[in-house]
Protein backbone atom coordinates (compact mmCIF):
# COMPACT_ATOMS: atom_id res chain seq x y z
CA UNK A 1 0.00 0.00 0.00
CA UNK A 2 1.27 3.25 -0.90
CA UNK A 3 1.91 6.52 1.63
CA UNK A 4 -0.74 8.07 0.33
CA UNK A 5 -3.21 4.82 0.22
CA UNK A 6 -1.99 4.80 3.54
CA UNK A 7 -3.14 8.17 4.59
CA UNK A 8 -6.88 8.23 2.52
CA UNK A 9 -7.98 4.88 3.97
CA UNK A 10 -8.61 6.02 7.72
CA UNK A 11 -9.95 9.11 5.97
CA UNK A 12 -12.35 7.27 4.44
CA UNK A 13 -13.26 5.31 7.25
CA UNK A 14 -13.84 8.69 9.42
CA UNK A 15 -16.21 10.25 5.97
CA UNK A 16 -17.96 7.07 6.21
CA UNK A 17 -18.83 6.74 9.82
CA UNK A 18 -19.93 10.30 10.03
CA UNK A 19 -22.23 9.81 6.85
CA UNK A 20 -23.63 7.12 9.04
CA UNK A 21 -24.38 9.17 12.08
CA UNK A 22 -25.64 12.35 10.11
CA UNK A 23 -28.09 9.74 8.76
CA UNK A 24 -29.10 8.52 12.13
CA UNK A 25 -29.34 11.77 13.00
CA UNK A 26 -31.73 12.49 10.61
CA UNK A 27 -34.11 10.45 10.92
CA UNK A 28 -33.65 11.18 14.93
CA UNK A 29 -34.71 15.11 13.72
CA UNK A 30 -37.81 14.65 11.56
CA UNK A 31 -41.18 15.73 12.39
CA UNK A 32 -44.03 14.35 11.55
CA UNK A 33 -46.75 15.41 13.89
CA UNK A 34 -50.12 16.66 12.45
CA UNK A 35 -49.49 20.25 14.25
CA UNK A 36 -45.42 20.04 14.06
CA UNK A 37 -43.23 22.68 12.40
CA UNK A 38 -39.97 22.13 10.86
CA UNK A 39 -38.68 25.41 9.07
CA UNK A 40 -34.89 26.24 8.06
CA UNK A 41 -33.85 29.29 5.90
CA UNK A 42 -33.02 32.31 5.45
CA UNK A 43 -34.83 35.64 6.82
CA UNK A 44 -34.13 39.17 5.95
CA UNK A 45 -32.62 40.35 9.41
CA UNK A 46 -31.09 43.81 9.75
CA UNK A 47 -30.75 44.23 6.46
CA UNK A 48 -28.73 40.76 5.24
CA UNK A 49 -30.09 36.69 5.05
CA UNK A 50 -29.99 35.52 9.00
CA UNK A 51 -30.20 31.88 8.92
CA UNK A 52 -33.58 30.96 11.10
CA UNK A 53 -34.55 27.45 12.36
CA UNK A 54 -38.02 26.83 13.58
CA UNK A 55 -38.95 23.37 14.87
CA UNK A 56 -41.74 21.37 17.00
CA UNK A 57 -43.92 18.85 17.51
CA UNK A 58 -46.90 20.94 18.82
CA UNK A 59 -47.62 24.83 17.46
CA UNK A 60 -49.77 24.83 21.17
CA UNK A 61 -46.59 24.85 23.05
CA UNK A 62 -44.68 27.32 23.92
CA UNK A 63 -41.75 28.73 22.12
CA UNK A 64 -38.51 29.17 23.07
CA UNK A 65 -35.96 31.61 21.21
CA UNK A 66 -32.27 30.83 22.19
CA UNK A 67 -29.26 33.50 22.03
CA UNK A 68 -26.58 31.05 21.03
CA UNK A 69 -23.00 32.23 22.39
CA UNK A 70 -19.43 32.84 21.15
CA UNK A 71 -19.68 34.96 20.07
CA UNK A 72 -20.13 33.51 16.75
CA UNK A 73 -21.09 30.09 18.29
CA UNK A 74 -24.16 28.35 16.98
CA UNK A 75 -26.09 26.43 18.84
CA UNK A 76 -27.67 24.36 15.30
CA UNK A 77 -25.65 21.24 15.57
CA UNK A 78 -26.96 20.68 18.85
CA UNK A 79 -30.34 19.44 17.24
CA UNK A 80 -30.08 15.56 17.67
CA UNK A 81 -28.94 16.40 21.64
CA UNK A 82 -32.17 18.50 22.63
CA UNK A 83 -34.57 16.30 20.28
CA UNK A 84 -36.60 16.07 23.24
CA UNK A 85 -37.15 19.50 24.07
CA UNK A 86 -39.53 19.84 21.10
CA UNK A 87 -42.05 17.57 22.58
CA UNK A 88 -42.34 20.33 24.96
CA UNK A 89 -41.78 23.46 23.24
CA UNK A 90 -41.01 25.00 19.42
CA UNK A 91 -37.53 25.56 19.48
CA UNK A 92 -36.16 28.77 17.48
CA UNK A 93 -32.42 28.77 16.74
CA UNK A 94 -30.76 31.26 14.71
CA UNK A 95 -26.92 31.76 13.36
CA UNK A 96 -26.43 35.67 13.90
CA UNK A 97 -24.68 37.57 11.95
CA UNK A 98 -21.09 36.95 11.71
CA UNK A 99 -21.90 32.97 12.20
CA UNK A 100 -22.19 29.64 10.84
CA UNK A 101 -24.57 29.62 8.10
CA UNK A 102 -25.48 33.36 7.98
CA UNK A 103 -21.92 34.07 7.75
CA UNK A 104 -21.65 31.53 4.89
CA UNK A 105 -24.84 33.16 2.91
CA UNK A 106 -22.59 36.19 1.78
CA UNK A 107 -18.89 35.60 3.14
CA UNK A 108 -17.15 38.26 6.02
CA UNK A 109 -17.80 40.94 3.50
CA UNK A 110 -21.70 40.62 3.59
CA UNK A 111 -22.09 40.55 7.28
CA UNK A 112 -22.65 44.52 7.45
CA UNK A 113 -21.40 46.27 11.02
CA UNK A 114 -20.19 44.24 13.79
CA UNK A 115 -21.16 45.36 16.80
CA UNK A 116 -23.12 44.58 20.08
CA UNK A 117 -25.81 47.09 19.52
CA UNK A 118 -26.02 45.80 15.57
CA UNK A 119 -26.79 42.09 17.09
CA UNK A 120 -28.94 43.46 19.52
CA UNK A 121 -30.95 45.19 17.31
CA UNK A 122 -30.93 41.90 15.28
CA UNK A 123 -32.01 39.83 18.26
CA UNK A 124 -34.95 42.39 18.64
CA UNK A 125 -35.91 42.01 15.19
CA UNK A 126 -35.47 38.24 15.07
CA UNK A 127 -37.97 38.29 18.34
CA UNK A 128 -40.69 39.95 16.19
CA UNK A 129 -40.38 38.40 12.80
CA UNK A 130 -41.09 34.79 15.31
CA UNK A 131 -43.75 36.67 16.99
CA UNK A 132 -45.43 37.29 13.54
CA UNK A 133 -44.29 33.70 11.91
CA UNK A 134 -46.07 31.84 14.94
CA UNK A 135 -48.47 34.10 15.70
CA UNK A 136 -47.78 34.98 19.35
CA UNK A 137 -47.31 37.38 21.81
CA UNK A 138 -44.48 36.39 23.62
CA UNK A 139 -41.27 33.87 23.44
CA UNK A 140 -39.19 32.08 25.82
CA UNK A 141 -35.98 33.76 25.93
CA UNK A 142 -33.16 31.30 26.67
CA UNK A 143 -29.93 32.62 25.88
CA UNK A 144 -26.35 30.66 26.29
CA UNK A 145 -23.19 32.09 27.43
CA UNK A 146 -22.14 35.01 25.81
CA UNK A 147 -25.67 35.23 24.28
CA UNK A 148 -26.70 35.97 27.81
CA UNK A 149 -25.10 38.89 27.76
CA UNK A 150 -27.46 39.88 24.90
CA UNK A 151 -30.12 38.32 26.87
CA UNK A 152 -30.17 40.54 29.87
CA UNK A 153 -30.32 43.94 28.44
CA UNK A 154 -33.51 42.28 26.05
CA UNK A 155 -35.05 40.88 29.32
CA UNK A 156 -34.06 44.39 31.50
CA UNK A 157 -35.62 46.39 28.16
CA UNK A 158 -38.09 44.62 26.68
CA UNK A 159 -40.37 42.21 29.20
CA UNK A 160 -43.25 42.97 26.50
CA UNK A 161 -41.54 40.74 24.34
CA UNK A 162 -40.87 37.71 26.25
CA UNK A 163 -42.63 35.25 29.06
CA UNK A 164 -39.95 34.72 30.89
CA UNK A 165 -35.74 34.78 30.91
CA UNK A 166 -33.90 31.91 31.12
CA UNK A 167 -29.71 32.24 31.60
CA UNK A 168 -27.42 29.02 31.17
CA UNK A 169 -23.98 29.63 31.20
CA UNK A 170 -24.92 33.04 32.38
CA UNK A 171 -22.42 35.28 31.95
CA UNK A 172 -22.54 38.61 34.46
CA UNK A 173 -20.55 41.82 34.15
CA UNK A 174 -19.24 43.98 36.30
CA UNK A 175 -16.98 46.55 34.47
CA UNK A 176 -13.98 44.47 35.48
CA UNK A 177 -14.26 44.40 39.50
CA UNK A 178 -14.55 41.00 40.15
CA UNK A 179 -11.12 39.18 39.46
CA UNK A 180 -11.72 36.02 40.81
CA UNK A 181 -11.93 33.72 37.56
CA UNK A 182 -8.71 35.02 36.39
CA UNK A 183 -7.35 34.45 39.59
CA UNK A 184 -8.68 30.94 39.72
CA UNK A 185 -7.45 30.09 36.34
CA UNK A 186 -4.01 31.10 37.46
CA UNK A 187 -3.89 29.00 40.62
CA UNK A 188 -5.02 25.49 38.68
CA UNK A 189 -2.34 26.59 35.91
CA UNK A 190 0.57 26.87 38.54
CA UNK A 191 -0.65 23.90 40.37
CA UNK A 192 -0.52 22.16 37.01
CA UNK A 193 3.22 23.37 36.10
CA UNK A 194 1.43 24.71 32.41
CA UNK A 195 3.95 27.85 33.17
CA UNK A 196 3.79 29.23 29.67
CA UNK A 197 0.11 29.20 29.79
CA UNK A 198 0.04 31.27 33.37
CA UNK A 199 2.66 33.90 31.47
CA UNK A 200 0.02 34.36 28.77
CA UNK A 201 -2.62 35.37 31.41
CA UNK A 202 -0.44 37.00 33.90
CA UNK A 203 0.56 39.36 31.10
CA UNK A 204 -3.58 39.99 29.85
CA UNK A 205 -3.43 42.02 33.37
CA UNK A 206 -6.16 41.75 35.73
CA UNK A 207 -8.17 44.37 34.57
CA UNK A 208 -10.32 42.98 31.28
CA UNK A 209 -11.14 46.12 29.93
CA UNK A 210 -8.02 46.51 28.66
CA UNK A 211 -7.81 43.48 27.23
CA UNK A 212 -7.78 42.55 23.06
CA UNK A 213 -10.26 40.66 21.28
CA UNK A 214 -7.35 38.27 20.43
CA UNK A 215 -6.44 38.24 24.15
CA UNK A 216 -10.13 37.48 24.92
CA UNK A 217 -10.08 34.20 22.64
CA UNK A 218 -6.90 33.23 24.10
CA UNK A 219 -8.28 33.55 27.69
CA UNK A 220 -11.54 31.17 26.83
CA UNK A 221 -9.15 28.94 24.91
CA UNK A 222 -7.01 28.42 27.86
CA UNK A 223 -9.91 28.31 30.07
CA UNK A 224 -11.08 25.59 28.43
CA UNK A 225 -8.54 23.22 27.61
CA UNK A 226 -7.03 23.47 30.94
CA UNK A 227 -10.08 21.86 32.64
CA UNK A 228 -10.70 18.86 32.83
CA UNK A 229 -14.38 18.46 32.87
CA UNK A 230 -14.92 21.84 30.51
CA UNK A 231 -12.09 20.09 27.76
CA UNK A 232 -14.09 16.73 28.08
CA UNK A 233 -17.60 18.50 27.43
CA UNK A 234 -15.87 20.17 24.22
CA UNK A 235 -14.71 16.94 22.88
CA UNK A 236 -17.88 14.69 23.47
CA UNK A 237 -20.72 17.10 23.23
CA UNK A 238 -19.42 19.83 21.27
CA UNK A 239 -17.21 18.72 18.80
CA UNK A 240 -19.17 15.76 18.33
CA UNK A 241 -22.40 17.39 17.93
CA UNK A 242 -20.52 19.44 14.95
CA UNK A 243 -18.83 16.44 13.08
CA UNK A 244 -22.19 14.42 13.33
CA UNK A 245 -24.59 16.87 12.34
CA UNK A 246 -27.41 16.47 9.80
CA UNK A 247 -27.63 20.40 8.92
CA UNK A 248 -24.10 20.74 7.87
CA UNK A 249 -21.72 20.19 4.90
CA UNK A 250 -18.04 20.00 5.48
CA UNK A 251 -17.19 23.26 3.94
CA UNK A 252 -20.32 24.29 6.62
CA UNK A 253 -18.14 23.50 9.49
CA UNK A 254 -15.69 25.68 8.30
CA UNK A 255 -18.05 28.25 8.36
CA UNK A 256 -18.78 27.48 12.36
CA UNK A 257 -14.91 27.78 12.55
CA UNK A 258 -14.38 30.91 11.25
CA UNK A 259 -17.03 32.79 12.82
CA UNK A 260 -15.74 32.44 15.87
CA UNK A 261 -12.83 34.22 14.89
CA UNK A 262 -14.97 36.85 12.86
CA UNK A 263 -17.01 37.43 15.80
CA UNK A 264 -14.70 37.72 18.54
CA UNK A 265 -13.93 41.42 17.96
CA UNK A 266 -17.20 42.41 19.80
CA UNK A 267 -15.64 41.15 22.73
CA UNK A 268 -13.95 44.46 24.20
CA UNK A 269 -16.82 46.64 23.67
CA UNK A 270 -18.60 44.75 26.41
CA UNK A 271 -15.64 45.02 28.91
CA UNK A 272 -17.21 48.04 30.82
CA UNK A 273 -20.43 46.24 30.82
CA UNK A 274 -21.90 46.62 34.49
CA UNK A 275 -25.46 44.31 35.18
CA UNK A 276 -25.67 45.28 38.30
CA UNK A 277 -25.61 49.35 37.30
CA UNK A 278 -27.71 48.37 34.65
CA UNK A 279 -30.51 47.13 36.82
CA UNK A 280 -31.43 44.08 38.88
CA UNK A 281 -34.99 44.92 38.01
CA UNK A 282 -36.95 42.01 35.39
CA UNK A 283 -40.54 42.64 34.91
CA UNK A 284 -41.16 38.81 33.96
CA UNK A 285 -39.80 35.47 35.30
CA UNK A 286 -36.36 35.47 35.70
CA UNK A 287 -34.22 31.92 35.97
CA UNK A 288 -31.08 30.76 35.85
CA UNK A 289 -29.45 27.36 35.73
CA UNK A 290 -25.85 26.78 35.91
CA UNK A 291 -23.30 24.01 35.65
CA UNK A 292 -22.48 23.54 38.99
CA UNK A 293 -18.17 23.31 37.90
CA UNK A 294 -18.25 25.67 34.97
CA UNK A 295 -14.91 27.18 35.32
CA UNK A 296 -15.74 30.27 32.20
CA UNK A 297 -18.63 31.51 33.71
CA UNK A 298 -18.73 30.48 37.36
CA UNK A 299 -21.94 29.96 38.87
CA UNK A 300 -20.67 31.99 42.52
CA UNK A 301 -20.75 35.07 40.04
CA UNK A 302 -24.21 34.51 38.54
CA UNK A 303 -25.71 33.39 42.25
CA UNK A 304 -24.77 36.89 43.45
CA UNK A 305 -26.62 38.84 40.63
CA UNK A 306 -29.40 36.01 40.83
CA UNK A 307 -29.44 37.23 44.70
CA UNK A 308 -30.42 40.61 43.86
CA UNK A 309 -32.76 40.28 41.21
CA UNK A 310 -36.03 41.89 41.45
CA UNK A 311 -38.47 39.76 39.72
CA UNK A 312 -42.22 38.28 40.02
CA UNK A 313 -40.89 34.52 39.76
CA UNK A 314 -37.40 33.74 40.14
CA UNK A 315 -35.22 30.39 40.14
CA UNK A 316 -31.38 28.98 40.13
CA UNK A 317 -30.44 25.85 39.92
CA UNK A 318 -27.20 24.35 39.61
CA UNK A 319 -26.94 21.23 37.09
CA UNK A 320 -24.36 18.82 38.51
CA UNK A 321 -21.54 17.60 36.91
CA UNK A 322 -21.36 20.52 34.53
CA UNK A 323 -19.55 22.98 33.36
CA UNK A 324 -19.72 25.06 30.67
CA UNK A 325 -22.64 23.60 27.87
CA UNK A 326 -24.40 22.56 30.83
CA UNK A 327 -27.80 22.40 28.97
CA UNK A 328 -26.07 20.24 26.20
CA UNK A 329 -24.05 18.12 27.88
CA UNK A 330 -27.14 17.38 30.26
CA UNK A 331 -30.27 18.05 27.70
CA UNK A 332 -32.45 15.96 29.82
CA UNK A 333 -31.87 17.65 33.28
CA UNK A 334 -31.91 20.65 31.48
CA UNK A 335 -35.60 19.80 30.05
CA UNK A 336 -36.66 19.07 33.54
CA UNK A 337 -35.97 21.98 34.73
CA UNK A 338 -38.09 23.79 32.13
CA UNK A 339 -41.12 21.57 32.27
CA UNK A 340 -41.01 21.62 36.48
CA UNK A 341 -39.80 25.57 37.02
CA UNK A 342 -40.40 27.37 33.92
CA UNK A 343 -43.18 25.74 31.82
CA UNK A 344 -45.80 26.15 34.20
CA UNK A 345 -45.04 29.86 34.93
CA UNK A 346 -45.42 30.60 31.23
CA UNK A 347 -47.96 28.89 30.38
CA UNK A 348 -50.48 29.78 33.82
CA UNK A 349 -50.90 26.31 34.88
CA UNK A 350 -49.00 27.12 38.61
CA UNK A 351 -49.60 29.42 40.82
CA UNK A 352 -46.78 32.24 41.08
CA UNK A 353 -44.13 31.59 43.48
CA UNK A 354 -43.13 34.86 45.39
CA UNK A 355 -39.70 35.89 44.48
CA UNK A 356 -37.18 35.22 46.45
Amino acid sequence: MTSAAALAAPVAGALGHRRLQQARNARLMRIDTPNGIDEQGFVRIGGIDQWISIRGESLDNPVILEIHGGPGSSNSAYGPRTRSWEKHFTIVRWDMRGTGKTLGRTGADGQGGMSFARLYEDALEVTRHVHARLGVDRVVLVANSFGSVFGLHLARRHPELYSAYVGTDQNIHDAGRDDSARRALLARLRAAGKRKEASIVEEMGPDKRAWTAGQYAAYAKITVTTDALTFATMKSVVMKSLWFSPLHSLRELGDLAKGMSFSERILPETATFDDWADGTRFDLPFFVFQGDQDVLTPPERAQRFFDDVQAPVKDFALIDDAAHFASFRHPERFLDLMLTKVRPVVTGRRQAVVAR
